[in-house]
């Protein structure tokens, strides 16, 4: 993997960075300067993706004949990081992310041509039906099923921690199509719509006080038979396959060190009885330990990239970064609050909601830090826990 940044890169960033500053409304900077999790509000992020989509912009990480931009690794690397500087709020991951590179390597040319356009615009919005109230980190022991009666499926049961189901159209999910012989083996994945009769959504607060995720029922939802990704019985198959995307294609390192500067412009303001935060050793050496590893993971993301681009799949490489990146996110928010002291306590919900007019106590720089802090905690379980992500690296890479 070449590194080296030529000429013509660097007048991409030129290029990125004007568009940039042409393009984000007071109204999406605003949403994007607030987010305290990996998710905006979503009329400002749809917004945002109309707008990438309309310069072509929105899915980098896509095939060019299905939309994507054809950018070679580093300017991925170099969009990825600019987004991050401009502080836009970053895109629904579940469309973009997860189903539409799913379809891209699973789904037939019909389901290409009906869904990838409409996951560019925006004119789907995505919900991911996998966890169950009794299968989470083990995913195939679910048990929503799906009864085949002539073109159709019939699906009974329930998900949950179903980000943004409250506001989606749309749902990929597995179900259940066989109960016998090993349970990854009667898993079938199927597309969905959300305002089918028998499905009932049920709103989830969280512990900064948003909700984000939902409860879904299913009450003999009828889905017909042509919605399904690959074969029956195979969506395991399926599912790994996106899951891949959804560990690995995530890029943690451009965000952590966005937020690694502006901490250490926080410790300079912050004073002590023996001077600034930023020059008390005990701190700066909490600090260089987390810059060092956010700089290793930055290196790793960019051999998935790598790899991806390729056509290659990365492996046991999105469980790494998976693992890395969002153990690496509580430490970076742990250390924003130890670095804030009491400026992070101040807790101030109702101001970070867009176009909001209430007035900041403290500095603008903590409003997001508890929350943020909080949200956090739960990065290592969700999109498979990170014990879950240790056991597939020993299998996969130690043969244990």
């Amino acid at each position: 993997m070449d590194l080296r940044v030529p000429e013509q890169e660097k007048a991409f960033r030129d290029e990125v960075r004007t568009f940039l500053e042409e393009s984000l409304t007071p109204e999406i900077r605003e949403a994007g300067k607030m987010v305290t999790s990996v998710f905006a509000p979503v009329k400002e992020a749809m917004a945002w993706q109309r707008i990438l989509n309309d310069k072509g912009w929105a899915a980098p990480h896509w095939p060019k004949e299905f939309g994507g931009t054809g950018w070679s690794v580093t300017q991925r690397a170099i969009f990825a990081e600019e987004l991050v500087r401009a502080e836009t709020p970053p895109l629904v991951p579940m469309g973009l992310h997860m189903c539409g590179p799913c379809l891209i390597g699973c789904g037939t040319e019909e389901q290409q041509k009906e869904y990838l356009p409409k996951i560019l615009n925006g004119e789907h919005f995505w919900c991911q039906g996998y966890s169950e109230p009794g299968s989470g980190s083990d995913l195939a022991s679910l048990k929503t099923f799906a009864e085949k009666d002539g073109d159709d499926y019939i699906i009974n049961g329930t998900k949950i921690w179903t980000t943004y189901a409250h506001y989606a159209n749309k749902m990929f999910a597995l179900v259940r199509t066989n109960k016998d012989g090993k349970p990854q083996q009667g898993i079938t994945f199927l597309l969905l719509d959300m305002d089918l009769p028998g499905i009932t959504i049920e709103p989830i607060v969280g512990l900064d006080e948003v909700t984000e995720q939902c409860q879904v029922f299913f009450d003999n939802v009828r889905v017909p038979q042509k919605n399904r990704v690959g074969a029956e019985n195979d969506g395991w198959t399926v599912a790994k396959y996106l899951l891949t995307f959804e560990r690995g294609g995530q890029e943690y390192a451009p965000g952590l060190n966005v937020q690694l500067e502006k901490i250490r412009l926080m410790a300079e303001k912050q004073q002590t009885v023996h001077g600034s935060l930023k020059n008390d050793p005990v701190w700066q050496h909490k600090f260089a330990s987390v810059e060092a590893d956010v700089l290793a993971l930055e290196f790793t993301e960019m051999r998935i990239k790598s790899a991806l681009s390729a056509g290659k799949d990365p492996g046991a490489l999105s469980s790494m970064t998976k693992i890395l990146g969002t153990e690496l996110l509580q430490k970076v928010t742990e250390l924003r609050i130890e670095t804030l002291g009491a400026q992070a306590a101040i807790w101030q919900p109702q101001a970070l909601v867009p176009g909001d007019e209430q007035p900041i106590i403290g500095p603008e720089y903590a409003l997001t830090a508890m929350p943020h802090y909080l949200n956090s905690r739960a990065c290592s379980i969700y999109g498979g826990s990170n014990e879950v992500q240790r056991g597939i690296i020993a299998k996969a890479v130690l043969g244990l």
